[in-house]
Formats: structure tokens, C-alpha cells, sequence
């Protein structure tokens, strides 16, 4: 067979090997996740990690973050310092090295970090990549040595720049995220506040101070108590069962073990865990055995107080409703799933786990009966409540069998079958519903029309959840299924699209509609399927229409025009079909918003928070953020 042109050009010298950090400014995301708003956050959580490692070994008690005013942010340690002597190697300083070279550095010598939760060797040289401009300076042996770089190659030799105690180490890294990488240059202080918390509620004693040079703002993070202080402050705007905390903490063979639990009046389920203070939001084998050390510890302690009859046995759902829990494992070698190290691999860590929670956590009933019979009372009750459950369940299934094709009536589904192809757009009210019916693609787009506000599910339990006909149409045309039963391959619609009327009502409607995926189906959030849609508030008649989304842009449009035509549109049901497909609903010209979930611990806050009883704490939240039109959930 004859060679194409293609394929004659395709040779030798087409491969290329990417030396140093090259192959880090190629392809950013493949290191930090990306290059928008997370990606640059990631560079500061790459520095603070490296500081972590330095606590967690032993050598680091405070951390300064600044957010300059010049653009750039640092971040300080009263560590050891990165090692100045020459690489035998390389013939360059030891902090050039860890600086330049992608996998260098102490994480790979056990003696240097028995536990370690930055990227392995990757985290400062990617960092360095990453930036404009860099400047580290290091405190050792009496000496302060300082070095420059710019976009990962080296501008001047480290040289000695002055004295310090001779006690006195630590490393301060000072970079200019590169403007050629990033799509935003802009720290956010609430972004790093809620990492910087976590971090010190996992290192007990470890202060973490965050400034903002530009609007003047400074916290201090510390937590003496640690993980019981972390389960406490999840819980601050929730009912507790008990006052003070399950909290236990255990070491064995280079591994420690930190767990609180606490069980609030509520129906949500929270386990949090981390590893080496890392968030592992997928879960993995320290959640594995926690979660089967809880069920069996709980079922022997009920079995032995004759409180279940019939030999019934809880199941892991009944014994984990309401349950807060945070589980801290620290590990010499952690093995991540993925890249991103969401979910923890280890095996042994698994057994490690569920030997220590099941000697620690039965032994705690037996010695603290009152709490131990107030956290069995709410299992059993949850039991009865999984029960009717089940037989709402069974409800659905029947009426399900019952309706065409097992959807619901009132959807107006799309002739595509195929998944990745289509879209559900969720709205609210009978004109609104119409309109969209009438301006939709019926070839990719389905509707389905929800009667009024959907049930609060902050504060209902499932068989009441599972009893709410919005609900369980919503249920049945995802496709999914919820909890135990939730399969993502058969997910019927690739965005589910929540449309509602841009005023008070809508919002609260949006956000009901927001708890329900978060309680029920967060991983339609997790794996990007759950989106808003963003229709326009006002219309501007001039020659042709334009139609604006918020009171600047349209105070921006309108600005030196007399008597401009302006058109408020109250809701969805104000617009014409052809109004509704042009602004909110034709996939190349309308505006839509992905949600996503930056951090899990902070989002189950604000849900609890809004959501449920705890009104001073909502007029607090509202009161706060009343200028921010688009909270990031």
C-alpha cells in the first residue's frame, strides 16, 4: 500500500522528548487539573502541601499565605528549608534541582518524609513552571539564600543574601501565576480559606495564617482538638444527637488513625476522609472500613440489648443516617486512584481501619450507655423508615410499569435515544412548561414541567422523599435511581438542565431542586451532568432586540440612549416560544452554567445551613453574600 503525504511526514523527527519542565507548560492540566479558577488555586495547595510534609515530619509550625498586592501570593514555613548544598548529580544546588527537575525531591526518600501528601516530587517544579516570575528564599545554618526564576528556567545563581539566627530555617516561595497559562490571574480568599481550615483541623496544633494585602483581610487557622473540633464546626448549623463527639486516634506501624463521629436529627449521610490531609472526595478503602466496622459494631451492640426483634439486621444505610464522620489517615505510601487522588487504594489500609474502629467504637457504647442508647434509638428509628422506603419504592416501580414506557405523563420526552446526544430541561409552572415545549428541539430536548416548589428534602426523611410525585417523576426520567441503587450508565440524558423564572421564587425553587441532586444524586454533580439555565431579565428594543442578564449590563446597554424600550421579563411564561428558544434554549447562543462542587465539607454546610433549621445562621449567610449575584456551590 502506498504511503499518503500524511504519513510521509509523520517520522523521527515529529517525536519530540520535552526536557525539563517543558512537557509541565505543554500540558498544564495534566498536572494541576487545569487552567481556569481551580488550576491556580492548585499552584498555592502544591506550596502549602510541601509545608504540610515539613509539619508532618515534625519541623513546621506555622505557615503564612499572602495575597499581595503586586499580583503575586507566597507562602511561607519555619520548616527545615530546601537543602543549598550542590547535587552530586546535577552540579547545581539541591533547591534548583527539586525546582527544575519535574520528579525531584525528599518525597522520594523515606528518611527525609515518612508521611507525605504532596505531589511526589512534582509540586514546587510545577509551581515554577507555572510562573511569570518566582523567587525562593531559604533560611539555613545562619544563612538566608535567595534564587530567581521565570517560567521554570533559572534567571540568577542562589546566592547569600544575608543572615539569620542560627536556629532559625524555613522556605518562602513568592510566584506570579503566568498570564500565557492562566485564564484568571485573581486569587480568591474563600477558596484558600476553606482548604487552609481543613488542613488545620487535620493537623492539630499547626497554625496557617491567610492574608489578603488588597482588601485588607487576615484570619488564623488552628485547631488544638483537631478532628473532634472539625466534626463540631461541620455541624454547627445542625441538631446533634450528643453534645461532644465520638473521637478516637490510633497508631500503628508508621500509619495513624484519626476519626470523630457525631450523629445529628437529620436524614443525610456525611463521611468526609482524608489522607495525609488530602481530600479524598471519591472515597476508598479508609471510607471501606470505617463504613464496615460502624455496621457491624452497631448490629452486635443492638443484638446484644435485645433492641431488634425477629433477628433483623441494620443495614450500612440505617446505621450511617444522620451520621457526621471525619476519618484522617496518615500513611507512609499512599496509593491514589487517579491523578487527581480522589480515592484512596491501599488494601491494608481497609483493615487497618476496621480493626481499629471496631475495638475503639465498642468499647465507647459500653462505657457512655446514656449516648449509646440515643444513637441507637435514631438507627432503629431510621430502620422503620427505610422500610416504608421500600414500599414507596415499590410504589413507583408499579405506577412506573403502568405509564407509557415507564416515564412519567407529564414528560415531553426527545425522539434521540441516545444519551449523549440529549438534554432534560426541569421547569416550573404550566405557561412556562408550555413555552418550552413549543420552543424546544424535540429531536435532543426533553421537558419536564414540575408543579410548584418541590418538597424540602433537608428536612424529610426518604419515605417521605420517595412519596412526592415531582420527585419521583424527576427520579424516573433521569434514570439513575438514588443511593444504593444509583447507576450513572443509565443516566438517560446527558445535561439536566434546571430552568426557572429569574426572581425570588425561582431562586428557591433552584434551590430546592440544587439539594435534591446534592442529597440524592451528587454524583450528577461530581461527573458535570447538572446545569442552570441563565434566561434574560430584560429586553432592549432598538433597531433589533438585545437581551440582557443582569441590572449592570443592562445599565452598560442603555447608557446615553433616551427613552430606551425596555421590556422586564417577570418570568419564563412572559416569553414567546421563539423568545424562549433564542435566549435560554438554542444550544449556540444561550448561556448555561455547570454546577459543580468545590468542596464537599463546605457545600454540606451551606445545604444544612439554607435548608434547615437553622434561621439566625441563614439571615447570617444571606446577610453576607446579599451582593453576590452567583455563589459557587
Amino acid at each position: 500500500m502506498a504511503e499518503s503525504a500524511d504519513q510521509k511526514k509523520y517520522g523521527a523527527e515529529n517525536i519530540k522528548v520535552l526536557e525539563g519542565l517543558e512537557g509541565v507548560r505543554k500540558r498544564p492540566a495534566m498536572y494541576i487539573g487545569g487552567t481556569d479558577k481551580q488550576g491556580l488555586h492548585h499552584l498555592v495547595y502544591e506550596l502549602l502541601d510541601n509545608s504540610v510534609d515539613e509539619a508532618l515530619a515534625g519541623y513546621c509550625t506555622n505557615i503564612t499565605v499572602m495575597m499581595n498586592k503586586d499580583g503575586s501570593c507566597s507562602v511561607e514555613d519555619d520548616g527545615r528549608g530546601i537543602p543549598v548544598e550542590i547535587n552530586s548529580t546535577y552540579k547545581v544546588p539541591a533547591v534548583e534541582v527539586a525546582l527544575t527537575k519535574l520528579h525531584a525531591g525528599g518525597k522520594f526518600d523515606k528518611d527525609s518524609y515518612k508521611v507525605s501528601g504532596g505531589l511526589h516530587g512534582v509540586g514546587v517544579s510545577c509551581v515554577n513552571a507555572l510562573s511569570e516570575k518566582l523567587i525562593i528564599r531559604i533560611k539555613r545554618d545562619g544563612k538566608i539564600y535567595e534564587q530567581e526564576y521565570s517560567r521554570g528556567i533559572t534567571q540568577t545563581k542562589l546566592k547569600v543574601v544575608g543572615k539569620c539566627a542560627e536556629k532559625e530555617s524555613g522556605t518562602y516561595v513568592k510566584f506570579f501565576p503566568d498570564p500565557q497559562i492562566f485564564s484568571t490571574l485573581i486569587f480568591d480568599y474563600k477558596i484558600l480559606e476553606t482548604r487552609f481550615r481543613e488542613v488545620a483541623f487535620l493537623n492539630a496544633g499547626l497554625k496557617i495564617s491567610l492574608e489578603d494585602e488588597i482588601k485588607g483581610k487576615k484570619e488564623e487557622f488552628h485547631a488544638e482538638g483537631g478532628v473532634m473540633e472539625f466534626v463540631k464546626w461541620v455541624n454547627k448549623s445542625k441538631d446533634v444527637l450528643h453534645t461532644k463527639p465520638i473521637y478516637f486516634k490510633k497508631e500503628v506501624d508508621n500509619m495513624s488513625l484519626e476519626i470523630g463521629i457525631q450523629y445529628t436529627s437529620g436524614y443525610q449521610e456525611n463521611i468526609f476522609g482524608f489522607v495525609n490531609t488530602i481530600n479524598t472526595i471519591e472515597g476508598g478503602t479508609h471510607i471501606s472500613g470505617l463504613k464496615t466496622a460502624l455496621t457491624r459494631v452497631i448490629n452486635d451492640y443492638v443484638k446484644k440489648k435485645n433492641l431488634l426483634k425477629n433477628g433483623d439486621t441494620l443495614t450500612g444505610d440505617d446505621v450511617r443516617e444522620g451520621l457526621t464522620a471525619i476519618i484522617s489517615v496518615k500513611i507512609p505510601e499512599p496509593q491514589f486512584e487517579g491523578q487527581t487522588k480522589s480515592k484512596l487504594g491501599n488494601s491494608e489500609v481497609k483493615g487497618y481501619v476496621d480493626s481499629a474502629v471496631t475495638l475503639s467504637l465498642s468499647e465507647f457504647l459500653e462505657e457512655n450507655p446514656s449516648v449509646a442508647k440515643v444513637i441507637a434509638q435514631k438507627i432503629l428509628d431510621s430502620a422503620k423508615a427505610r422500610l416504608a422506603a421500600k414500599k414507596a419504592k415499590d410504589l413507583v416501580r408499579r405506577k412506573n410499569a403502568f405509564s407509557l414506557g415507564g416515564l412519567p405523563g407529564k414528560l415531553a420526552d426527545c425522539s434521540s435515544k441516545k444519551s449523549e446526544d440529549s438534554e432534560l430541561y426541569l421547569v416550573e409552572g404550566e405557561s412556562a412548561g408550555g413555552s418550552a415545549k413549543n420552543a424546544r428541539n424535540k429531536e435532543n430536548q426533553a421537558i419536564l414541567g414540575l408543579k410548584g416548589k418541590i418538597l424540602n428534602v433537608e428536612k424529610a426523611n426518604t419515605s417521605r422523599v420517595l412519596s412526592s410525585e415531582e420527585i419521583t417523576n424527576m427520579i424516573t426520567a433521569i434514570g439513575t435511581g438514588i443511593g444504593e441503587e444509583f447507576d450513572l450508565n443509565r443516566l438517560r440524558y446527558k445535561r439536566v438542565i434546571i430552568m426557572t423564572d429569574a426572581d425570588v421564587d425561582g431562586e428557591h425553587i433552584k434551590t430546592l431542586l440544587l439539594t435534591f441532586f446534592f442529597r440524592f444524586m451528587p454524583s450528577l454533580i461530581e461527573n458535570g451532568h447538572i446545569y442552570i439555565a441563565m434566561p434574560p431579565l430584560f429586553r432592549i428594543r432598538k433597531k433589533k432586540d438585545y437581551y440582557v442578564y443582569s441590572e449592570e449590563e443592562l445599565k452598560k446597554e442603555t447608557a446615553g440612549i433616551e427613552n430606551p424600550n425596555i421590556t422586564r421579563f417577570k418570568g419564563l411564561g412572559e416569553m414567546s416560544s421563539d423568545q424562549l428558544w433564542d435566549t435560554t434554549m438554542n444550544p449556540k447562543t444561550r448561556k448555561i452554567k455547570k454546577v459543580f462542587i468545590e468542596d464537599a465539607v463546605e457545600a454540606d454546610q451551606v445545604f444544612s445551613m439554607l435548608m434547615g433549621d437553622d434561621v439566625q445562621g441563614r439571615k447570617d449567610f444571606i446577610a453576607e453574600n446579599a451582593h453576590e449575584a452567583d455563589l459557587d456551590i
